[in-house]
């Protein structure tokens, strides 16, 4: 192999690596830093904002991204939200685990609660009714009663034929 084509090849593969270099570090211009010349300097920048105790404001509100909360006040925030979850519950039943010992110690209401959720018209899915629970839903809705409606079952198609023959 000539030394120039060896050249070429030299070049195009340090080219190739610089590339992939350039591709990985991102755009220097858009960080939002001061330091834009490097990625050391932009780090530096930035830890030393975060050590000064930059980005911590306990008044900071929804969809404030500049900052955050400290410590403290996320935790009083997530007690807070547990308060309003629980809402007054008894101690008995105030925790996920609570309840779901309690549905579980209760097999007859589990199943009574299960029946019922079982009994209700979907809006999000099929569902396999007979035509007296149709009918039942169909009264139920009130504004779309039965009489409204027909019968859900007659052939719409049978009687367009015989009405134009």
């Amino acid at each position: 192999m000539a030394l120039d084509t060896r050249l070429v090849a030299l070049a195009q593969a340090v080219g190739a690596d610089i590339k992939a270099l350039l591709a990985g570090q991102g755009n220097l211009a858009a960080l939002t830093t001061e330091a834009k010349g490097s990625l050391v300097a932009a780090l530096n920048e930035l830890h030393a904002a975060l050590s000064a105790g930059a980005g911590i404001d306990d008044n900071a509100g929804a969809g404030d991204t500049d900052s955050t909360w400290s410590a403290d006040r996320i935790i009083t925030a997530l007690a807070a939200l547990k308060g309003e979850i629980v809402d007054g519950a008894p101690a008995a039943y105030d925790t996920l685990l609570e309840i779901a010992e309690a549905l579980g110690d209760n097999d007859a209401a589990m199943g009574n609660l299960l029946a019922a959720v079982g009994n209700r018209v979907r809006y999000d899915a099929e569902q396999g009714l007979t035509s007296g629970q149709q009918a039942q839903a169909r009264d139920n809705i009130g504004a779309v009663s039965a009489a409204a409606i027909g019968d859900p079952e007659t052939d719409l198609v049978a009687l367009y034929v015989a009405a134009k023959a």
